[in-house]
């Protein structure tokens, strides 16, 4: 028994450990193997490998990370650099404005209140009893329209501009004649008009080499001032019919035909006014005719700017 039981279970014998190999002191390959359920203790990036963590990868990377860039010195100045272009920027582009668009002397264009509105808007319909026309002047520089009803501005011709527009509509809804094209037709064309009036006004000032502080600006306040009779006639026919048009903007023109002479002989007559005669002369002559050509070219383009939308 005890013989069979020997036979059925022999004794155990004893393998001696493997030797642990030595570690290769440079290897020639990364373990780039997936790590196992029981690998070594520097499992490889396999397939599948979960990332090595931020710390540990920071640490042992030679290379510092795409962060350090930003750092504090670098970013400071980086912005002290774009605040300089930024500002640099905007200085040229003030320059530059300021060159074909004086946004500071527009400033003295708008300066107007309520009682100036009232009062220049009162001078260009009844410009007959008003007798100073000269502009007052305060330290060699023209005081702001708001206390001069003499003074050019911007203001009454971009509103009356405006409102011309808006008036044209209407007319022109009113006789089933109204769309968004010829709305817009009619704003190009009155502004077009009015640019061609301003260049001609200034070329013939040149031929005729007037010494004028007229500026480009003034001539389009007081070509602007024209919109104010186009508006009240077209209301006029309007209300009234062809007859109240026609007798209302004829008082209109006749209006800024006055007003037009007496304001730019002023301006174009600098020499005369200041001696406070008339002075004689060829020159002094085609001054008067180009201030009798700029007022009687008003009421033109007012019948013209408005007789169609009332057919």
């Amino acid at each position: 028994m005890e013989l069979d039981g020997a036979t059925r279970h022999p004794p155990k014998r004893r393998v001696p450990a493997a030797a642990p190999r030595m570690a290769d002191p440079h290897p020639l390959f990364d373990d780039t193997s997936a790590a196992g359920g029981g690998g070594g203790t520097h499992p490889g990036r396999g397939y599948g490998a979960a990332p090595p963590s931020s710390s540990s990868s920071s640490s042992s990377s030679p290379y510092s990370p795409p962060a350090s860039f930003l750092a504090e010195p670098v970013s400071s100045l980086a912005v002290a650099y774009g605040t300089s272009l930024a500002s640099q920027g905007r200085d040229i582009v003030d320059r530059n404005l300021d060159r074909f668009i004086p946004v500071g002397k527009l400033k003295y264009y708008f300066a107007v209140d309520t009682v100036y509105v009232g009062r220049k808007l009162g001078l260009l319909v009844f410009p007959f009893v008003h007798q100073d026309w000269q502009v007052r002047y305060q330290q060699d520089a023209p005081v702001a329209p708001r206390f001069d009803v003499n003074a050019p501005d911007l203001y009454i011709p971009v509103m009356a501009f405006i409102t011309y527009i808006l008036v044209a509509g209407l007319a022109l809804g009113t006789q089933n004649r109204f769309s968004p094209d010829s709305l817009g037709l009619q704003a190009s064309s009155a502004l077009a008009w009015l640019i061609v009036e301003v260049l001609a006004v200034l070329f013939s000032l040149y031929l005729v080499t007037v010494n004028t502080d007229l500026t480009t600006i003034d001539l389009l306040a007081f070509a602007g001032y024209k919109y104010v009779g186009m508006i009240i006639g077209l209301i006029s026919g309007l209300l009234f019919g062809p007859t109240g048009y026609y007798v209302v903007l004829s008082w209109c023109c006749l209006s800024i035909f006055v007003f037009m002479i007496r304001t730019l002989r002023l301006k174009l007559l600098s020499e005369a006014a200041a001696e406070g005669v008339l002075v004689r002369g060829a020159k002094n002559q085609l001054r008067m005719y180009l201030t009798m050509a700029i007022a009687a070219a008003q009421p033109l383009f007012m019948y013209w700017l408005t007789y169609h939308l009332l057919r």
